[in-house]
């Protein structure tokens, strides 16, 4: 029981972390400057990194 509750803590914060590049992104389209541009680059960078380790324990788990 708790090993599909943390599954279920984990496919949450995998979609919060895509939902989170995805609003990046189309911020990304809009932005004028390139201090706001490398920002929301950063900012995408770091939601990537936490997908990836998000989905590395995804898949330790099963």
């Amino acid at each position: 029981m708790a090993e599909n509750a943390t599954l279920q803590d984990l496919d949450a914060r995998i979609a919060i972390a895509r939902r989170n590049i995805a609003e990046l992104t189309e911020q990304a389209t809009g932005a004028a400057g390139a201090a706001v541009e490398e920002t929301i680059a950063n900012r995408i960078a770091e939601q990537q990194d936490l997908l990836n380790e998000l989905l590395k324990q995804r898949e330790a788990l099963g």
